[in-house]
């Protein structure tokens, strides 16, 4: 199908709007993320550590690294805070004597769940306004977005297996 030229003008500015509001979402979001790790009296990099545990249950110690993007001693010595500060519990994998295999204590869930909880009522009432092919629309589109980044990441860490998705 050709395009009519008269909605190109009105395509280009609705990208830009599009790519304005990426941006800026995305800068909120790490600034949330901020705000929510200073009030726990945590690091980012602690909280990254934290929701990702959370979602997953338990990982390797070499799993949080690549997560969060630090080095394996970087990751020993927020591992060894967040055990302090019982929020972890870091057991040798029995499979594998090795690996450390961390998990978010159970007790301590609700705790990093808390802070989100006001932002979670306020995107579910978004999320309700939503069609299902809406919902779909977007799920694909974080998908994607998702993909891309892994890429980009890939790419600056000096990776070179990862592909563009299309």
């Amino acid at each position: 199908m050709i395009a009519d030229m008269s909605d190109e003008p009105s395509r280009a500015s609705a990208i830009t709007d599009l790519m304005r509001a990426g941006r800026e979402t995305s800068r909120l979001s790490m600034v949330f993320r901020y705000a929510i790790a200073e009030r726990l009296g945590l690091t980012v990099s602690d909280l990254e550590c934290l929701d990702y545990l959370a979602d997953v249950g338990s990982a390797t110690a070499g799993q949080v690294a690549e997560r969060t993007n630090l080095t394996t001693g970087a990751v020993t010595s927020m591992l060894r805070r967040l055990q302090q500060a019982g929020y972890v519990t870091a057991e040798r994998d029995p499979a594998d004597r090795r690996r450390v295999i961390v998990a978010l204590r159970p007790e301590r869930i609700a705790e990093v769940k808390r802070p989100y909880e006001s932002f979670a009522d306020s995107a579910e009432r978004l999320i309700d306004g939503y069609s299902v092919e809406e919902i779909m629309l977007l799920a694909g589109h974080f998908q994607r977005m998702q993909a891309m980044y892994l890429v980009e990441l890939d790419r600056l860490r000096g990776g070179h297996t990862a592909q563009r998705p299309d």
